[in-house]
């Protein structure tokens, strides 16, 4: 699997995986509903992962028990991943509630470092419920990941948006983008133009529509478009993993 410079100096597998499944199956948007796999499955995934190159591992405390079970799965060889988290939204009781004050996002990184069993996250992006990026920023959110920057417990900040515009106005904010582009909805593709452009990294969220655009080749025009860092998709299964890892390495090496 190729790796591709991110940003910070951080590099990436061209595919990331997305845990939310490993420990969120309610209040998700995917077509099917979906049991959380054992803790054996987890392993076997991951294994898997290591097998096909991909390195890029996403999750959130949004995600459940996903930076729990995470951190557990890859106790002892964190040195073979890249690890993406976030802040700003919790999910308890099915409802997100959202927080972008720099003390809870103080907080909530010193969480994930426990849950994931690190010292440092390589990528933290604020996972933004659609407010104004003006208003994040005014809370404290931006300017407490830029801290912990500072203190080498973060390596790149990061955004995660719902719009166009909203990655427009972190530009001058982030490190890292992470966007929504894939077959069917195509409004923030200008973004990744927009973020190399700046020197800003790019990972793409949902390429195949969470599930409803199931055919791994609908990643290959995402990862062929100039400045995608890396497509980040959720799967529970090998095979499908396994397929989506050679869509993507087929289009990686069409677009070197």
């Amino acid at each position: 699997m190729p790796r591709r410079p991110l940003a910070c100096g951080v590099a990436v597998s061209v595919l990331g995986l997305g845990t939310v499944k490993f420990g969120r199956n309610s209040g998700v948007k995917y077509p099917r509903p979906f049991a959380l796999p054992s803790d054996g499955q987890i392993a076997d995934l991951l294994a898997t992962a290591q097998r096909l190159g991909i390195d890029l591992l996403d999750t959130a405390p949004a995600y459940g028990r996903s930076e729990q079970r995470l951190g557990e799965a890859i106790a002892g060889e964190r040195e073979r991943w890249v690890l993406a988290t976030k802040v700003g939204e919790e999910f308890a009781a099915g409802v997100s509630r959202y927080d972008f004050s720099a003390d809870h996002v103080l907080r909530s990184v010193e969480r994930s470092l426990r849950r994931l069993r690190t010292d440092v996250l390589d990528v933290v992006l604020v996972h933004s419920d659609g407010r104004a990026v003006a208003a994040i920023d005014a809370a404290g959110a931006f300017a407490a990941l830029r801290r912990l920057q500072r203190q080498g417990v973060v390596r790149c900040v990061g955004f995660s948006g719902k719009r166009l515009d909203d990655g427009r106005a972190a530009l001058g904010l982030a490190d890292v983008l992470m966007c929504v582009v894939h077959a069917g909805d195509k409004s923030q593709a200008p973004l990744v133009a927009e973020a190399a452009d700046a020197g800003i990294g790019v990972l793409v969220k949902k390429p195949m529509a969470s599930g409803a655009l199931p055919d791994p080749a609908a990643l290959a025009a995402i990862v062929r478009q100039p400045g995608v860092g890396a497509v980040v998709t959720g799967t529970l299964r090998r095979d499908h993993l396994a397929a989506n890892a050679a869509a993507v390495l087929r289009a990686a090496e069409a677009a070197a």
